[in-house]
């Protein structure tokens, strides 16, 4: 059976120093982010971790304006689907252009991810951390 070579809390822990982990595939090349068991692409286990460059595209975004319970307070929030330079699409929050002053020009923007912390809720019995994206 195959190991998670990169786990969650080393992933999330990272990204708290503004590293974003990911694994690479040896037998296909392709990178996969968030940390998955085996590659997205070809499902092989012969991944190893990397850093990422931490930059990318914006493919789209939305704006949750009526947020998960416990989350009020945090509303609205910018949303962004990103693909990395290397590949692989992650989602994170926008976070230096404020929700109603977005518009369709931000898709193909470039991003810089960072971090953002998120307070628990009644769900989560810690606070949790996310990436977020410093539209350039």
């Amino acid at each position: 059976m195959a190991e998670y070579k990169l786990t969650a809390d080393r992933y999330f822990e990272a990204l708290k120093e503004d590293k974003l982990l990911g694994l690479k595939c040896n037998d296909c090349g392709k990178y996969t982010v968030p940390p998955k068991i085996v590659c997205q692409e070809c499902s092989g286990s012969n991944i190893e971790v990397v850093e990422m460059k931490g930059e990318g595209v914006i493919k789209t975004y939305t704006v949750v304006r009526v947020p998960q319970e416990g989350q009020e307070s945090q509303a609205p929030i910018p949303i962004a689907l990103v693909t990395l330079d290397e590949g692989p699409c992650i989602m994170g929050r926008i976070s230096n252009i404020a929700p109603d002053e977005l518009s369709l020009d931000v898709i193909g923007r470039r991003v810089e991810v960072g971090h953002m912390v998120i307070p628990g809720d009644k769900y989560a019995h810690r606070d949790g951390v996310i990436p977020a994206f410093t539209v350039q």
